[in-house]
C-alpha cells in the first residue's frame, strides 16, 4: 500500500479504538442483559470491565434462578409479532401517472420484503431490540442478485438485500446524538473470514484470532448438596478472521457526495463517495434504519425493559433462595451436639434417617434438635411486592405473562383494562418499528430509482395469492411518501373486531331499508370475523370481486364488456366506488369507460330481473293448476 493508503488505515483503526472505548459501558449492560434472559442471572459487571459470575459464599447455600425476565420478553415479542407494519405508497399528485407510480412502489415495497423473508428478519430484530434496547436493519444494492444478463450468471441485474445488524457491529461518532442522520459518521464493524474478504474485494489479508461471543455453560446456580449448570454469554476466538470496519461519512465540503471507506485488517480495500443516493431529496446518505425498544434521552443506543427488570429479578431471587433455606433448616434440623459425645462425622455424613440407633457416650447430652421456628411471613410478603413490580415496571400484566386473571379481578371491564394498558405501553415500541419499516420501505425505492435505470420486471404476489409480473423502471417511481394504510394491530386484535362487529349487526348498520344484507357485504364482514373460507359458497362472491377489480385496472386504457356470467350487483358497486373516487373523476375519458361499463351492468341486471319475474309468475300459474286441476 501506498504511503496515504496507511495513513488512512491508521487513522480509521485509530477512530475505531476510540469509539470502542466509549461505547464499553453500554456494551457491558448488553451482554449482562443477554445473560440474565438465558437465564444466568448472578452474572455482574466487575470494576476490571468484564460481566463475571460470583461463587456461593458458603457451600450450603441456594442459588436458583426463577427467571420472570424471560416470560415477559416472549410476551412482549408476541405482541409485536402482530405489528405487520404493512407500508404503501401515497401518490405525490393526483395524475393518474403518480396514482400508478406509487401502486407499482407499494407493490415493490411488499415483493422486496417478501423475496428478503422479511417476516424473520423482523423477529431477529425485535429480539435484538427488546433484549439490548436497539437494532439496525441494512438496506443496500447486492450485485449478485437479480436475474442474470449472461450465460455464466457472472453479471447479474442486482438487487436490494436487507439485513438485520445487531448494536454490537454499530459505532456512531456521538453517542449522545440519538437521531441517525444527525450523527457526521458511523462504522459498521464485523468479523469475516479471509476467503469472504477475497471474495468480495480480491485482496489477500492475514487473519488472526478474533474474539466473539458465543455461550457456554455456568455452573453457579443450585441448591444445598446439588449442582446446576445455565448458559452464559461468553468471548469466544474465532480462526483466521478479520476485522471489517465499513465507515460511513455524511457529505461535507471537502467530499460533497459523502465518503465510505472500508478497512479490511491492516488494509485499506475501498475508499470511495457514499454509494446509494438514498437521502431526502436526491442526496446521498447513510444505508440504515434504526429501531428502538425504548427512547432514551441523549443516547444514540435506546434502552431495553430488561435492563429496567435486572434489580427486581435480583431481588426476587434472593428472597426465594432465603425463604427455600429456612424451609431446609425446618425440614433437616440442626442439631445441638454435646463435644466428645458422638461420632460428628458420622452424623454429619449419614444425617438422622427413620430407624437409626444413635450412640453417645454414657453420662453425656444426647443431641437434640434446635427449633429452627417457621419461615417469616416478610418473605411472602416481599414476595408478592416484587411480582407486583415486574408487571409494574415491564409494563406486561398477569393476564398476558401467565395467562391467568389476577385472584382479585374478577370484572370482565377490569380484565379489559388490563389488556389496553398493556397494549398501550407497548405501543411505544410498535411505533418505533412501524418507523424503521417506513424508512426501509423509503431506501428501498430510492435504490431502484438509482440502479433500475432500463425497464426490469418483477414478480408480484397479491394477498389472494395470485401472481402478477409488473414491468417498471426509474422514470415510473416518482412517489416516495411511505406511509401506512392499516392501524396499529396491537390494538385491533381478532377478538376486539369481532365484538365490534356484533355490536354493529345488533344495531342494523349493515343492512338496508328492508333489513336485507348484500352479498358483497356478507363477504367483508366474513373477512373481517376471520372466517375467510368457512362457507364455499363465499368463494364464488371473491372470484366476482377480484375480476371486478381487474376490470378496474384495464378500463384505464380501454373499453371492458360485461360477462352475462358476472354478478352484475358486485361489479356495479366495485365499479361506483372506482368512479366516484378522485383519480376517475380528473380524467373524463376513463370516467366515461367506466360509466359505461356500468351501465351495461344495470341493463344485464334489468334483463335478469325481468326473466326472474317471468320465471316466478309462469312457475305460480303452474303450481295453482297442478293444485286445482
Amino acid at each position: 500500500m501506498s504511503k496515504k493508503e496507511n495513513e488512512i488505515v491508521a487513522a480509521v483503526l485509530e477512530d475505531f479504538a476510540e469509539r470502542q472505548e466509549k461505547r464499553r459501558p453500554i456494551e457491558l449492560n448488553w451482554r449482562l442483559n443477554m445473560n440474565f434472559v438465558i437465564g444466568n442471572q448472578f452474572a455482574e459487571i466487575t470494576p476490571r470491565g468484564d460481566v463475571e459470575e460470583g461463587g456461593r459464599q458458603y457451600f450450603w447455600q441456594c442459588r436458583e434462578v426463577y427467571n420472570h425476565i424471560a416470560p415477559i420478553l416472549e410476551t412482549r415479542l408476541s405482541k409485536l409479532a402482530r405489528v405487520k407494519a404493512k407500508a404503501s405508497v401515497r401518490p405525490a399528485t393526483p395524475d393518474e401517472d403518480d396514482v400508478a407510480s406509487a401502486e407499482v412502489a407499494g407493490k415493490l415495497i411488499s415483493a422486496v420484503t417478501a423475496e428478503n423473508d422479511f417476516s424473520n428478519l423482523l423477529g431477529l430484530a425485535n429480539t435484538w431490540s427488546e433484549v439490548t434496547g436497539c437494532v439496525f436493519y441494512k438496506v443496500t444494492w447486492d450485485t449478485e442478485k437479480g436475474m442474470a444478463l449472461t450465460g455464466d450468471g457472472n453479471l447479474r441485474e442486482g438487487d436490494v438485500h436487507i439485513s438485520v445488524c445487531p448494536p454490537f457491529e454499530i459505532f456512531p461518532e456521538n453517542v449522545a446524538v440519538s437521531d441517525l442522520d444527525a450523527q457526521p459518521s458511523i462504522m459498521h464493524v464485523k468479523v469475516m473470514g479471509t476467503k469472504d474478504v477475497k471474495r468480495l474485494w480480491g485482496v489477500d489479508v492475514d487473519g488472526r484470532e478474533i474474539n466473539v461471543f458465543s455461550f457456554e455453560n455456568a455452573d453457579v446456580v443450585g441448591g444445598f448438596g446439588y449442582h446446576a449448570t445455565v448458559p452464559k454469554f461468553v468471548s469466544e476466538k474465532r480462526e483466521d478472521a478479520v476485522l471489517v470496519i465499513e465507515k460511513y461519512e455524511l457529505p461535507t465540503d471537502g467530499y460533497p457526495d459523502g465518503r465510505l471507506i472500508i478497512v479490511a485488517g491492516d488494509k485499506l480495500v475501498h475508499d470511495g463517495i457514499l454509494p446509494y443516493v438514498n437521502g431526502a431529496d436526491g442526496k446521498r446518505g447513510y444505508p440504515f434504519s434504526r429501531q428502538v425498544c425504548l427512547d432514551n434521552l441523549g443516547s444514540f443506543f435506546g434502552s431495553s425493559v430488561v435492563e429496567r427488570i435486572i434489580p427486581v429479578q435480583r431481588a426476587y431471587n434472593t428472597v426465594k433462595n432465603r425463604k427455600h433455606e429456612f424451609m431446609n433448616r425446618i425440614a433437616m434440623g440442626v442439631l445441638a451436639v454435646e463435644d466428645g459425645s458422638v461420632d460428628t462425622d458420622a452424623l454429619e455424613e449419614e444425617g438422622l434417617p427413620p430407624g437409626k440407633i444413635l450412640v453417645y457416650r454414657q453420662g453425656s447430652t444426647p443431641p437434640v434438635l434446635i427449633n429452627a421456628g417457621q419461615v417469616p411471613s416478610e418473605f411472602g410478603v416481599e414476595e408478592e411486592k416484587l411480582l407486583n413490580e415486574f408487571v409494574m415496571i415491564s409494563g406486561v400484566s398477569e393476564v398476558t405473562t401467565y395467562s391467568q386473571v389476577p385472584t382479585n379481578v374478577s370484572s370482565g371491564t377490569a380484565i379489559s383494562l388490563l389488556l389496553e394498558q398493556d397494549d398501550t405501553r407497548i405501543s411505544l415500541t410498535a411505533d418505533s418499528l412501524r418507523e424503521a419499516v417506513r424508512r426501509i420501505g423509503k431506501h428501498i425505492i430510492r435504490l431502484y430509482k438509482q440502479f433500475a435505470s432500463v425497464t426490469r420486471m418483477k414478480r408480484i404476489t397479491g394477498d389472494d395469492g395470485e401472481v402478477e409480473i409488473v414491468a417498471f423502471d426509474a422514470n415510473r417511481l416518482s412517489s416516495e411518501d411511505v406511509v401506512f394504510d392499516t392501524v396499529n394491530e396491537i390494538d385491533d386484535t381478532l377478538s376486539a373486531r369481532r365484538a365490534m362487529v356484533y355490536d354493529l349487526l345488533k344495531l342494523g348498520i349493515f343492512t338496508d331499508e328492508n333489513g336485507v344484507m348484500s352479498a358483497r357485504t356478507k363477504t367483508k364482514l366474513l373477512d373481517i370475523l376471520g372466517f375467510g373460507n368457512w362457507e364455499q359458497s363465499r368463494d364464488i362472491d371473491d372470484a366476482h370481486l377480484d375480476k371486478a377489480t381487474r376490470e378496474n385496472l384495464e378500463l384505464r386504457t380501454k373499453e371492458v364488456v360485461p360477462d352475462a356470467l358476472d354478478d352484475h350487483e358486485l361489479h356495479i358497486s366495485e365499479h361506483t366506488k372506482l368512479c366516484v373516487s378522485a383519480r376517475c373523476a380528473d380524467n373524463e375519458a376513463f370516467h366515461a369507460r367506466v360509466t359505461k361499463h356500468i351501465n351495461e351492468h344495470k341493463q344485464y341486471s334489468t334483463l335478469e330481473s325481468g326473466v326472474r319475474e317471468l320465471q316466478k309468475q309462469f312457475g305460480g300459474t303452474a303450481n295453482e293448476q297442478r293444485t286445482n286441476p
